[in-house]
């Protein structure tokens, strides 16, 4: 069987995703199994080349993902691997995402050099992010932090935070884990605290629509549970119109007994003004859910209008 070639972007996160994706299939597809098969290429993109601004000021979640993408679809690679919390809501025609990776911890995590949560940090406290969705839950908490703007990969955000340019820093605490760094949390912060990214801890695994070998290889991989609560969080994105200029959060979970229920919120940057509600449906459902949820924010979020 030809190789595999599968695209990531750089980061040690981003490696250790593609790495997962190669291993899972490996396992799962024997005929790729062991030597040099599967092979991960790196592609470097504009998000990782420009780190002096925030991604709202320069373009979007896409800019993670465009080179990726571009490769993709030229043949270069077979499958491109991705942060399903990068991904835009369309995906350019002819490519598709249908295999995720089991779901890691969705919350986020408060990282700062004194123990303790948000409540925990001193009064007028800098707080190094470049996620308005993480701003905005942070401000409406505490009005009197100050938000300063971290970028790059979680190395780069620790040693930001080490050298004393902010007091505090908020990751995803997937990305701790998977980088074998979940100490360095100061606080896990629970959903009622710190609503997560939509899709914050599924990987995706994204390949060209016609391509019946690598549509094969992924269904084998492909876990479903995953992809129920994602596609809810990414409808209710897609009915806000969502991107990284609009503080947006949504977390989907599914009860085992065939229903879901889905927790959103909307949010202006300062943090003045949230809107936030809960839906719950059969799983079955969970992509309609999500677009009537959304729909429902956008309508009682007047701030969202132009």
């Amino acid at each position: 069987m030809e190789r595999l070639r599968i695209g990531t972007r750089g980061s040690p996160l981003a490696l250790w995703q593609a790495g997962a994706v190669r291993a899972a299939i490996a396992a799962a597809a024997p005929e790729l199994a062991g030597g040099d098969r599967i092979e991960i290429v790196v592609i470097r993109t504009t998000g990782d080349r420009v780190q002096d601004r925030t991604l709202s000021e320069i373009g979007g979640k896409g800019l993670f993902t465009k080179e990726i993408e571009d490769q993709l679809a030229s043949g270069a690679i077979d499958l491109a691997v991705h942060s399903m919390k990068d991904m835009p809501t369309v995906l350019p025609d002819g490519l598709v995402i249908d295999a995720m990776l089991p779901r890691a911890d969705p919350r986020d995590a408060l990282v700062a050099l004194a123990p303790g949560g948000i409540d925990a940090l001193p009064p007028g406290a800098v707080v190094g992010t470049a996620s308005l969705r993480r701003q905005a839950q942070l401000l409406h908490r505490r009005p009197d932090l100050r938000i300063v703007p971290f970028r790059g990969n979680v190395d780069t955000r620790l040693a930001k935070l080490a050298a004393g340019q902010a007091a505090a820093t908020v990751l995803a605490l997937a990305g701790l884990q998977r980088l074998g760094k979940p100490e360095v949390a100061s606080a896990v912060l629970e959903p009622e605290a710190m609503l997560p990214a939509v899709a914050q801890g599924a990987i995706g695994i994204e390949r060209r629509a016609g391509d019946a070998r690598a549509a094969g290889l992924v269904a084998r991989i492909a876990d479903r549970p995953t992809m129920t609560a994602v596609a809810a969080e990414r409808a209710l994105l897609a009915a806000l119109d969502g991107s990284c200029r609009t503080p947006i959060a949504a977390l989907a979970e599914l009860d085992g007994a065939g229903g879901i229920t889905l927790r959103g919120l909307v949010a202006t940057p300062d943090g003045a003004r949230v809107v936030a509600g809960d839906w719950s449906a059969a799983a079955a459902d969970a992509a309609r859910l999500g677009q009537e949820a959304g729909s429902e924010l956008r309508a009682r979020a007047a701030f969202l209008e132009p």
